[in-house]
């Protein structure tokens, strides 16, 4: 599957999606990555039932991560805690996504983070989001191999058109209303490129 005509969107925490089902059948969203997890303790179980139904309606849905500074592998592990009775790194799921926008997140932490969710996880591909304000300060050339998606904000209103490069950009986020983000692959990211 191609970049062209494959959308996704992200949900803040605590927002929601009716009708998951309606989604799938219109073929209007592919992927989904959900907010369920921020810091090492925090879980929005509204968010978790989203994941699951989201699933279950045949949606390629993720799980994200609300990154905050300090302890990256304690944050890593609670992510891995709550996402695996979730399904949210079997096959064909979205790759979990880090939001990385928080101000003390740095490369550091997202090094550590995306190998500790690896390892605990047993997974390759992460995805890892941040504004392009962020991109400035983080340096994804440091971590981002092979198997880890950048994700970036511009809110333009032309899909798959962020506004800047890189090589490892794959996902871009053009619009967003009432805390659900409307996403787009960049070329020449597929699908199969962003899932388990």
């Amino acid at each position: 599957m191609t970049g062209r005509g494959v959308g996704g969107i992200s949900l803040a925490p605590h927002a929601a999606v009716a009708d998951w089902a309606a989604f799938d059948a219109r073929r209007a969203v592919a992927f989904a990555s959900i907010s369920v997890t921020e810091n090492s303790n925090w879980v929005d179980r509204h968010a978790a039932e989203q994941l699951g139904t989201a699933l279950r309606a045949g949606v390629h849905a993720g799980i994200r991560h609300v990154g905050r500074p300090g302890g990256a592998q304690d944050q890593a592990r609670h992510l891995v805690r709550v996402g695996k009775p979730l399904g949210a790194f079997t096959p064909g799921t979205l790759a979990p996504t880090l939001d990385a926008r928080a101000e003390g997140v740095d490369d550091r932490f997202v090094r550590t983070w995306i190998r500790t969710v690896r390892q605990e996880a047993v997974i390759r591909r992460v995805l890892v989001y941040g504004e392009p304000e962020h991109w400035q300060r983080l340096h994804p050339d440091k971590w981002a191999d092979d198997d880890v998606v950048l994700w970036s904000p511009w809110h333009n209103g032309i899909p798959g058109r962020p506004g800047w490069f890189h090589p490892r950009l794959g996902l871009h986020e053009h619009s967003c209303a009432d805390g659900i983000g409307r996403h787009a692959l960049v070329y020449p990211f597929t699908l199969a490129d962003v899932l388990i």
